[in-house]
């Protein structure tokens, strides 16, 4: 029991670090990157009367 307790979270920790490692292979492509923030929340309008 004692073996099991000291092997698990070493075993654990390999597996966390060998997915880390393959994670971009794992993960699905981003089908297309997102628009950067703040685009089209404000209106031309609104911009333009803050300046």
């Amino acid at each position: 029991m004692a073996l099991l307790a000291v092997l698990l979270p070493i075993l654990m920790l390999c597996v966390t670090l060998a997915l880390g490692r393959y994670e971009d292979l794992l993960l699905p492509e981003d089908p297309e990157p997102l628009p950067s923030e703040g685009q089209g929340l404000v209106s031309e309008g609104a911009s333009r009367s803050a300046t």
